[in-house]
């Protein structure tokens, strides 16, 4: 697997050729994901909600982030944000992906708060209890470019990070049996180029982009392994205490939040396999003959 450098025109030459083999779609691009059951499930399911899990006296808070990206959520970002001091914060990820550009446009805002970011599924804590975070939680698609925001990057071994090809949701369902227009390779390809150099400006690797395009919608996602995290960079540190400070690592909740120390591709032997890969949010198609504008597609 060839690792890309650097964005000159062999390099951009090479995502075209990845993508030119893709059954293409129509009006909009996303990345695909998997089922999990439980009340879980159903959150990463519906649009993505952010939260403040305060943790005082003894640790610092941080911010849940659970579900889908989709055209609203750059916005809702910036009004969950409104009147925090957020800067240097960490985001604790549960989601299935979703919109191409609008996680673009979302970890571009992360990345300017110097946000840390980790994956997992926050737990509120009670009248006794502190809140902690559990390991087992679902980073797929799209939510791995929102990882690869943080200036810091943390992934605890009970974690799964999923990557797959860009996809028009709109036909991510069947897309061997969907039909495919100039127009929509145009759109993917674009999208491509878009999320190549996204990729570059975090420190994201080019592997990240060659292992995510070699996974069409129609195959399992494909789980990053202990190797593979780090080949990409989208890990950074293997100590909890980078992204969540102060927390209480003892705590039963967090005592599995330990990095990833073993290759694995797909389900545990003693978990169910992963689900088939199905869209994440509707598109938009667009009408009229012409694309869309990129601030009015929800990819």
């Amino acid at each position: 697997m060839k690792r890309l450098t650097s964005l000159n025109l062999r390099g951009w030459l090479l995502v075209g050729t990845a993508i030119c083999g893709v059954a293409l779609a129509g009006a909009v691009a996303t990345f695909g994901s998997s089922a999990r059951a439980g009340n879980t499930l159903e959150e990463r399911k519906l649009p993505m909600k952010f939260s403040w899990v305060a943790c005082e006296p003894n640790c610092r808070g941080w911010v849940s982030a659970v579900g889908i990206i989709t055209a609203d959520t750059p916005r809702e970002f910036e009004e969950f944000s409104r009147g925090r001091q957020l800067g240097g914060a960490t985001v604790v990820l549960d989601s299935s992906g979703g919109s191409v550009n609008d996680a673009i446009t979302l970890g571009r805002r992360f990345r300017n708060l110097g946000l840390l970011t980790t994956v997992g599924v926050s737990l509120r804590g009670g009248p006794s209890t502190r809140p902690a975070v559990a390991p087992e939680a679902y980073c797929e698609s799209m939510c791995v470019f929102l990882l690869l925001a943080g200036k810091k990057r943390y992934v605890p071994e009970a974690a799964h990070v999923r990557v797959h090809q860009i996809w028009m949701g709109d036909r991510a369902d069947d897309a061997k049996a969907a039909s495919y227009s100039a127009q929509d390779l145009m759109i993917v390809e674009r999208d491509i180029g878009r999320l190549a150099k996204y990729t570059f400006d975090m420190g994201g690797a080019g592997d990240l982009l060659s292992l995510a395009l070699s996974v069409p919608p129609w195959e399992d996602l494909h789980e990053l392994d202990a190797g593979e995290l780090k080949l990409t960079n989208l890990v950074t540190t293997d100590l909890v205490a980078d992204v969540l400070p102060h927390v209480d690592i003892s705590a039963p909740a967090m005592a599995e939040l330990a990095p990833k120390t073993q290759a694995r591709f797909g389900a545990e032997p003693e978990q169910a396999q992963p689900a088939k890969s199905t869209k994440t949010a509707e598109a938009l198609v667009p009408t009229g003959g012409a694309a869309a504008p990129a601030a009015a597609m929800q990819k």
